[in-house]
């Protein structure tokens, strides 16, 4: 019997003059003057004009889940290599293989029940089948996640959480961005207030994109920016304020407190506005993520995932396991190191993407 196979394809100052909550001596004011420094951006890269928006973003999935896409496929077909008949030895051998790609156990053993309840008795091997079956398996698993409710007319304020080393300031940048170029205004905060290079780095992504940024110096309280940047949303008709936060899970209960104290300014100035918190995870670190998750949702309230560094491994399964296992929406991925390297998370997408 031959099997069928496909060859793998190559992804400022606010203007309102009340005074924020914690007391602030004048070199902590705040500003939005960018800084210069020793940190540099490299220059942004434009795609064609002629890419229509959908195939821009396909081309953008693809490329980010090649390598994922590749070990794969790659372990499925060597499942398979000289199995005519799929028997429960060739579906053992298609579970080690879902599971050494970051699925995750469980998922893996899941996917594999769903193959082995669809196959009748000594039904031969189709390869194309196979892998459009986990496709649509893996979609229903990423649809079953709880969704986030649909946006609303009013503004909407996303804190962004995440331990340092992450992508977190970069990941900003990028939903800045896009919710730029949709011609939506945006204000970034530079909450993390304890990194003065975290401070640095947003200032400069600020500078480039022409996105306003409300900071103080280093050492200043993350709140008192936040209520800083809610005045200059408002007196500039901002439709998203975006809020970094410092990574320092290792310490909850400093971390629970500065969160707490932020959720209080943003009920007191923004009554009525949207609020999500949105962690930021790095896809490098495979299951390791899915860890550092569980502990973030024991600290704070997440409402959705931003999965990033896709382009860089083979552990692109893990979106599956922080859907599945975790019951966390993955809202956005990061394909790359360039602003405009970010997709909206589709999940019939995002399957396809593994399989075809």
């Amino acid at each position: 019997m031959k099997f069928r196979k496909r060859n793998p394809s190559p992804e400022g100052q606010a203007t309102d003059d009340r005074r924020a909550p914690a007391a602030a001596s004048p070199a902590d004011a705040t500003e939005e003057v960018p800084s210069t420094g020793p940190l540099s951006l490299a220059p942004e890269r434009a795609f064609p004009e002629e890419e229509t928006k959908k195939k821009g973003l396909w081309k953008k999935l693809k490329r980010g889940l090649f390598m994922t896409h590749t070990e794969l496929i790659d372990r499925i077909d060597a499942a398979f290599d000289g199995r005519a008949v799929m028997d429960e030895e060739t579906l053992e051998f298609l579970e080690e293989s879902l599971i050494a790609t970051d699925l995750g156990i469980e998922t893996s053993m899941e996917l594999v029940e769903a193959v082995r309840s669809s196959v009748r008795p000594g039904q031969t091997s189709d390869l194309l089948s196979l892998r459009d079956m986990l496709a649509d398996q893996i979609a229903i698993l990423l649809l079953d996640a709880p969704q986030p409710p649909p946006p609303g007319p009013e503004p909407l304020i996303t804190m962004v959480v995440g331990v340092n080393g992450v992508g977190k300031t970069t990941s900003i940048a990028k939903l800045a961005r896009l919710y730029r170029d949709r011609g939506e205004k945006v204000v970034m905060a530079a909450g993390d207030t304890f990194r003065a290079a975290a401070i640095e780095q947003i200032t400069l992504w600020g500078s480039r994109l022409g996105i306003d940024v409300i900071r103080q110096q280093a050492g200043g309280d993350p709140a008192a920016v936040v209520f800083d940047a809610l005045q200059a949303a408002r007196a500039r008709n901002a439709r998203h304020v975006i809020v970094d936060t410092a990574g320092r899970l290792h310490n909850k209960e400093h971390l629970m407190a500065e969160l707490a104290k932020i959720g209080r300014v943003v009920e007191r100035e923004a009554a009525g506005w949207q609020q999500r918190t949105l962690l930021v995870l790095d896809a490098t670190t495979g299951q390791n993520a899915i860890s550092q998750a569980r502990e973030f949702t024991k600290t704070v309230p997440v409402d959705g995932v931003f999965l990033t560094k896709l382009d860089g491994t083979a552990k692109g399964g893990v979106a599956v396991a922080v859907a599945r296992d975790l019951r966390l929406p993955v809202l956005y991925l990061g394909v790359g190191e360039q602003p405009e390297d970010v997709v909206a998370f589709n999940a019939r997408d995002f399957a396809n993407a593994l399989f075809q």
